[in-house]
């Protein structure tokens, strides 16, 4: 992949590369993916799952102490899809993997005492509830 010298970048906060878990939840299910790269206001990640543009997801993971500019903390952020891409190396997998692009209108950090394991089952028959808080800009 060649960068392009002309292009216009668009990102309003810096973007760390992070690889690690995330739990998606989206029309009634939660489903596994893993991350790529995040930033205070946005979210790229993989996941073997079909979301619209637009739709309005849910994501429990762990915010690195790079974002919080304290220690890692688990959060739950609710957001909206803005760009999705299938990744042809899912394909040759077996399943198809879709890039997912998330912008965060909010997020809520989680009791840290607590793994993020038990909070979060990565799996469908895991769900997490309740509220958020907007992002400061």
């Amino acid at each position: 992949m060649s960068a392009n010298p002309n292009r216009l970048e668009r990102r309003g906060a810096q973007r760390f590369e992070v690889h690690q878990p995330v739990a998606v939840h989206f029309d009634g299910r939660t489903v596994p993916g893993f991350t790529q790269d995040l930033s205070g206001r946005g979210i790229f990640f993989y996941v073997e799952m079909e979301l619209p543009e637009n739709a309005v997801v849910e994501l429990t993971f762990m915010m690195p102490s790079a974002i919080t500019l304290g220690e890692d903390m688990p959060v739950r952020c609710r957001g909206r899809v803005v760009r999705v891409s299938t990744s042809p190396a899912g394909q040759a997998q077996g399943g198809q993997r879709n890039g997912i692009a998330v912008k965060l209108d909010s997020y809520e950090y989680l009791p840290s005492g607590e793994p993020i394991s038990q909070m979060v089952r990565l799996s469908a028959a895991g769900a997490v509830a309740g509220g958020s808080v907007p992002i400061l800009r």
